[in-house]
């Protein structure tokens, strides 16, 4: 019989090791038997948690998003009463926290966006995350703009992210927060400066 409170520990686990190996041999070459060994444990308990290596890869994709969602909303209740630049900002610093640039995410995120286009759970929850980036850029965007010219610049910005995110990730470089910071900055600005209708 599992130990009382075992489920969360053993879910971290997993999840954890599941990062480590997609990080080190990719999700296709990854194996239910190296994520177990890695995490130390059998592979009926990854059976048990999370039916097969879909359902784990799902569990980590959600763990990993959780994480991001953690990372934008904590940078913006912090600003809570800043400009409307400075919560943008925010947003996209958050979108290159460490939690979503280190090696092993990055790696996880590419085959999380590669998988999602043929198994549904990933997908929903694919664009579940795309849609909560665009909509809180969208709102951030609305304080000083009207609202198609919102839309299109929470658009182009969500681009952007994704763009200097996938450009960073496919490098195999250390992601430039600095660089991202720049660029993004600069985007916002464009949008923010001018006529206002």
């Amino acid at each position: 019989m599992p130990k009382v409170g075992m489920q969360p520990i053993r879910r971290r686990q997993l999840i954890d090791a599941t990062l480590s190996t997609i990080n080190e041999v990719g999700l296709n070459d990854a194996t239910i038997a190296q994520i177990a060994r890695r995490a130390g444990v059998s592979t009926g308990i990854i059976s048990h948690y999370f039916r097969d290596k879909n359902g784990l890869l799902e569990a980590t994709m959600r763990d990993v998003t959780t994480q991001l969602r953690r990372a934008v909303t904590g940078r913006l209740d912090a600003l809570s009463d800043a400009g409307t630049e400075a919560r943008l900002r925010a947003i996209v610093e958050g979108n290159f926290d460490e939690t979503q640039v280190h090696s092993a995410a990055m790696k996880a995120w590419l085959d999380f966006w590669s998988s999602s286009m043929h198994q549904p759970a990933l997908h929903r929850l694919q664009r579940v995350s795309s849609a909560r980036l665009l909509s809180t850029l969208t709102v951030e965007f609305r304080r000083e703009l009207p609202r198609e010219r919102a839309r299109l610049a929470a658009y182009g910005l969500a681009a952007l992210i994704d763009g200097l995110w996938l450009r960073a990730a496919l490098s195999g470089e250390p992601f430039n927060l600095e660089r991202a910071k720049t660029l993004t900055t600069h985007f916002i600005r464009q949008h923010l400066t001018g006529v206002k209708e």
